[in-house]
C-alpha cells in the first residue's frame, strides 16, 4: 500500500534545511560558532534597547517639566505620554517573562526546540495567543495617538502580526515559535521588545509635537500697550491693555507698574486721574519660555489728562433767534457722537442727526445754556456748558421776483423796472436776507402809493400779497419815469410774529 506523504510549507522546507546544514556544522565542530552568531544578534538588540529606553524616558522627563510649568497647555498631552508609557511597559515585561521561561526551561541547551512550544506555544498558558493581542491592542492604541503618515506606516509595519499564508493554514504564534530553536526564539522576542521601544519612541515625540504646535516661535518679543484712549478727560480714568506681542494664551505675563506687580483683569489696567497733565505709565513684563528661561520686556505709554470740553457751534454764530429753527453741531473730542447728549434750558432742542440739532428757543432778548453730555466709562458726565443770545428775527426786506433777459428769475428790491417786468410780477415777497440768513416771511396786505397830476398821493391796497386789478391798470397807464411807492407791508414770520416792515420801495417805470 502506497503511503501518502504529508505536504509540508515552504518554511518548512527551509527550516529543515537548516537543520541539515546544522548537522552538517555540528559534524565539523562550528556549531558553538553558530549558536554564538544568535548571542551576537541579541547583545546588539538589547545595547539597542537600553539607549531608546534612556532617550524616551529623557522625553518622559521633560514633558514633565513642562506639564508642571504650564498644567493647562501640556496636561492633555502628558496624559497620553504616561498612558504610552504604561501599555509600553506592560507588554514589553511580558515579553520579558516568556523570554526567561524559555531560558529556564531550556538551560544551557541553546538549540532545545521543546522549551519555545512549552512556552509559547502550550495550550494550558495560551502564551502564544496572549502576545498576539496584545501586539494588536499596543499596535491600535499607538496609532490613535500619531496623525503623521510615513510614522503611522512605520508602527503598522513594525507592529505587524501578519504572517504569510500557509498550506496547514498556521496562525501567527505557531508561525513564529513552532520548532523553533531556543536561541532564536528569544531573539525573535527581543526584536518585538525593540521595536516596542522604537514605537514608543515615536509616539512620544509626536505628543511632544502637539505641545510645541501650540507655540508662537519668534525672534523678537515685544510689550505692548493698549490705551483705550491717550487723551483722558479730568476725573476720569485711563485704560490700557497690557501685553506681550506673540501671547501664549494659557500663560500670561507678570505684570509690572513701576516696580510693582499688579494684577490685570482681561489684560486691563485702570488708574484714575483727578488731574490734568502730561503723563506716563511705566513698567515690564516677565514670562517664562519653553526653556524655563525668564524674559523681560520694558514698557513706557504717554498719556494726556485734559478738562471736559466740547465743540458746540451754531451755523448762525454766537445768536439763537426765538421761535426759529437754528441749526446747531455739537462734538466732543475723542468720544464718539453716538455717545453725545445735549439739552437746552430756553426752548427746545432736537437731534437730527449725530452731532446736528435744531435749537428753537422761544424766550428773545435773554440767553439759551446748551448743555452738553456724554457717556464716559458708563456712567454720564457734564462735557461743557455754552450760552448763547437769543435775538428776535430781523426784520426782512420786501422784493418782487422778476425774468431777466435769459428767463432767469430774480430779486427786484427797488429802482428802475420795466413796465414789462413790472405787470409781470405776481405781487410782493419778503424775506430776510443778509447773507447769513435767508428766512422767508408770508406778506399778508402792502399798499401801492400813486401821486396824480394835483401832486396828491392816491394809496392802494393789494390782495393779499398780490397785485389788485386796480393796481394792475394803473401800472398800466403810467407814463415813462413815473414813480411810486409799495408801503405799509404787513408780514408773518416763521416765529409768528406779525409785523408791520418800516421800509418802503421806490419804483420808478422805464
Amino acid at each position: 500500500m502506497a503511503i501518502k506523504k504529508r505536504q509540508i510549507s515552504p518554511r518548512q522546507k527551509m527550516i529543515n534545511l537548516m537543520y541539515v546544514v546544522l548537522m552538517a556544522l555540528l559534524a565539523i565542530n562550528v556549531s558553538s560558532e553558530v549558536l554564538d552568531g544568535f548571542a551576537i544578534v541579541q547583545d546588539g538588540l538589547q545595547r539597542t534597547i537600553r539607549q531608546t529606553a534612556n532617550e524616551n524616558e529623557a522625553v518622559y522627563q521633560g514633558m514633565k517639566r513642562q506639564y508642571d510649568s504650564n498644567p493647562v497647555k501640556v496636561k492633555q498631552w502628558y496624559d497620553k505620554a504616561l498612558q504610552v508609557r504604561e501599555h509600553t511597559d506592560r507588554i514589553f515585561s511580558f515579553i520579558d517573562s516568556l523570554r526567561s521561561g524559555i531560558d529556564s526551561r531550556a538551560g544551557v541547551v541553546k538549540d532545545d526546540m521543546e522549551a519555545v512550544s512549552q512556552v509559547m506555544l502550550s495550550p494550558t498558558t495560551n502564551n502564544g495567543q496572549r502576545l498576539y493581542d496584545m501586539m494588536n491592542d499596543y499596535r491600535t492604541l499607538m496609532l490613535e495617538m500619531v496623525t503623521d503618515t510615513v510614522k503611522r506606516n512605520t508602527i503598522n509595519r513594525n507592529l505587524s502580526t501578519d504572517c504569510p499564508q500557509t498550506e496547514d493554514n498556521k496562525d501567527w504564534q505557531h508561525y513564529l515559535f513552532e520548532a523553533m530553536p531556543t536561541a532564536a526564539a528569544i531573539t525573535i522576542l527581543t526584536k518585538m521588545q525593540n521595536d516596542i521601544r522604537y514605537t514608543e519612541g515615536e509616539v512620544l515625540h509626536s505628543l511632544m509635537t502637539n505641545i510645541d504646535a501650540g507655540d508662537l516661535r519668534v525672534n523678537s518679543l515685544e510689550a505692548l500697550v493698549i490705551p483705550e484712549s491717550k487723551t483722558i478727560v479730568q476725573g476720569n480714568t485711563f485704560k490700557a491693555n497690557i501685553v506681550m506681542a506673540a501671547v501664549d494664551t494659557t500663560q500670561k505675563p507678570k505684570v509690572f507698574i513701576g516696580d510693582r506687580e499688579v494684577t490685570l483683569r482681561g489684560n486691563e489696567y485702570v488708574i484714575p486721574c483727578p488731574r490734568t497733565g502730561d503723563y506716563t505709565l511705566r513698567g515690564f513684563l516677565e514670562m517664562t519660555g519653553r526653556n524655563g528661561e525668564q524674559y523681560r520686556r520694558t514698557f513706557a505709554q504717554p498719556y494726556t489728562v485734559v478738562e471736559p470740553t466740547a465743540t458746540v457751534s451754531s451755523d448762525l454764530m454766537n445768536v439763537l433767534y426765538s421761535g426759529y429753527d437754528n441749526p446747531v453741531s455739537i462734538s466732543v473730542p475723542g468720544v464718539p457722537l453716538s455717545q453725545v447728549t445735549a439739552a437746552i434750558d430756553n426752548g427746545t432742542l432736537t437731534k437730527t442727526a449725530e452731532g446736528r440739532y435744531v435749537a428753537k428757543p422761544i424766550k428773545a432778548g435773554s440767553q439759551a445754556v446748551l448743555t452738553v453730555t456724554a457717556s464716559l466709562n458708563g456712567r454720564q458726565q457734564v462735557m461743557a456748558q455754552h450760552t448763547f443770545r437769543v435775538r428776535r428775527l430781523p426784520e426782512p426786506v420786501t422784493f418782487m421776483t422778476t425774468q431777466d433777459d435769459k428767463g432767469n428769475n430774480e430779486r427786484f428790491y427797488g429802482g428802475a423796472i420795466s413796465r414789462q417786468q413790472l405787470t409781470a410780477s405776481n405781487g410782493i415777497e419778503a424775506a430776510i436776507d443778509d447773507g447769513i440768513l435767508d428766512v422767508p416771511f408770508r406778506v399778508r396786505s402792502f399798499e401801492t402809493v400813486f401821486f396824480d397830476r394835483m401832486g396828491n398821493a392816491v394809496p392802494m391796497a393789494s390782495e393779499g400779497a398780490s397785485f389788485s386789478e386796480k393796481q394792475r391798470e394803473t401800472f398800466r397807464k403810467l407814463a415813462r419815469n413815473r414813480r411810486f411807492y409799495i408801503s405799509h407791508v404787513i408780514a408773518i414770520g416763521p416765529d409768528g410774529l406779525e409785523r408791520k416792515l418800516k421800509t418802503s420801495m421806490e419804483i420808478i417805470v422805464k
